[in-house]
């Protein structure tokens, strides 16, 4: 296995682990700011938020990097979810979260530029193999490090 290949799998499950961490600490979060009866509307608008605008951007963020290269993109896509991250953590007010998830979906083409990439960098006799690699690491982050963290938290 390549070493794009390797960093393609550890970008992917980087974010996996990112979005299946933020489920379960949302509520938390959302706790300090808004009453208990408005907490699910909240925890949900910031749930579709984040797909509205992944819909609504990833393409252009696919096209972007057809344009300039995956690297770049990536990268942007990262420091948003960074910004996302740190916002959340240091936010002392409802509007906070809110940008913080908007900006999140607004960069949040990983999965598909990391696909993308996969495809540049394999053979297509290989490509079935690492794209199970691929949804494996998204498996693993999403479902199997929540669980581990509630474990070891």
């Amino acid at each position: 296995m390549n070493k794009s290949i390797i960093i393609i799998l550890l970008v992917t499950v980087l974010d996996a682990i990112g979005i299946g961490l933020i489920m379960p600490v949302l509520p938390t979060l959302l706790n300090e700011f808004v009453s208990e009866n408005r907490l699910a509307n909240h925890y949900g608008i910031l749930l579709a938020l984040y797909a509205t605008m992944q819909v609504i951007f990833a393409p252009i963020l696919g096209k972007l990097s057809d344009k300039y290269g995956r690297k770049p993109i990536l990268l942007f896509s990262l420091l948003g979810a960074a910004l996302d991250y740190l916002l959340m953590a240091c936010s002392t007010s409802l509007w906070m979260l809110y940008i913080g998830r908007i900006i999140a979906g607004i960069t949040g083409a990983t999965g598909a530029v990391c696909a993308s990439a996969m495809t540049d960098v394999t053979h297509p006799h290989e490509r079935t193999r690492y794209f199970g690699f691929f949804g494996w690491c998204i498996w693993c982050g999403f479902n199997y490090w929540p669980h581990v963290r509630g474990i070891t938290g």
